[in-house]
């Protein structure tokens, strides 16, 4: 993985010289070299920057290995996954299940009940029909699992269409719009296997303008305030998802964590005072900011000055 282009254009395209062509000589089939140092001051740099009351969260889908996983673990990051396989992978490589956030808006039965068995700390319910299929399994397994529901906040996020999520015509989370997000807090409150303990959203990926994100806040911190005058709970976590952008070209020029976590804070600080709430605890998902500029590819012994991209849904 290279490090910050910002950084490093003094010292060559790759930031470290020619160094990435070491390790190369003689491999003869596909392989993407990180850098452990750079990947691990990413961490840190986020981990400082949002401070101890929040929960930072590595996307898995940016790039998981095992080694990833236990440089996490070491540095006191969470993980998001999305699958059975990157959950697999999460547990064999020593990630504390209660700092594993379980996502995906497909997830299968079997999944769920790995998801539940292990006691992963988050799943993240994507549609009605996930709120009863965790809530049962759950109460087969004797368990209460904690929840966070997500939701599409009808926010046009700038960046491509493609990766634009919160939208409301489009297959991720439960809308706002028309009360079913509130249906879906009243349905989950009901059931004895969850705890509900927070809403999730997320409006897109290769995202530089905050401008979404203040938007985003705004409309689930008053999804929150309806569901405190609603059911007269206070609901402990907010998550406004990731999907900050990184430096694919020389032309981008991504903010700085401690930049990023500064302004979030201030909104949710401001739109949560505004409704009259405590401040939840904000977990903040920078997959492709954690692991990019992205990983250098190679193929045998060509040189390859493709990258390849580490986004967030």
């Amino acid at each position: 993985m290279v490090p910050d282009r910002r950084a490093g254009r003094a010292r060559g395209r790759h930031g470290r010289g020619d160094q990435r062509d070491r390790p190369r000589r003689g491999v003869r089939h596909p392989a993407y070299f990180l850098d452990e140092d750079d990947f691990r001051a990413r961490c840190r740099a986020w981990a400082e920057a949002f401070g101890p009351d929040a929960d930072v969260f590595y996307a898995g889908k940016a790039f998981l290995s095992r080694a990833v996983v236990r440089w996490l673990r070491e540095e006191g990051l969470h993980l998001d996954v999305c699958s059975g396989g990157e959950l697999t992978t999460a547990l064999s490589a020593g990630m504390p299940a209660e700092r594993i956030a379980f996502h995906g808006n497909n997830k299968s039965e079997e999944e769920i009940e790995k998801a539940v068995s292990a006691g992963v700390g988050r799943i993240v319910l994507d549609s009605f029909q996930e709120i009863v299929r965790v809530a049962h399994t759950a109460q087969s397994l004797g368990k209460r699992q904690r929840v966070q529901i997500r939701v599409t906040v009808g926010v046009e996020a700038h960046t491509h269409e493609f990766i634009a999520t919160a939208h409301e015509d489009q297959k991720f989370g439960i809308a706002l719009a028309g009360g079913q997000a509130a249906e879906a807090v009243r349905r989950a409150l009901k059931l004895d296997g969850l705890e509900l303990v927070g809403i999730h959203s997320h409006i897109g990926s290769q995202i530089f303008d905050m401008a979404g994100f203040e938007v985003s806040a705004r409309r689930v911190v008053r999804l929150l305030a309806e569901v405190r005058d609603e059911h007269g709970v206070e609901l402990p976590e907010i998550d406004l998802g990731g999907g900050l952008g990184i430096a694919y070209t020389s032309d981008d020029d991504p903010r700085e964590p401690h930049e990023i976590a500064k302004a979030l804070h201030e909104i949710v600080g401001g739109e949560c005072e505004a409704a009259g709430l405590r401040t939840p605890a904000s977990p903040s998902s920078p997959g492709g900011p954690s692991s990019g500029p992205p990983p250098s590819p190679s193929t045998g012994s060509a040189r390859s000055s493709r990258s390849t991209g580490c986004g967030r849904t």
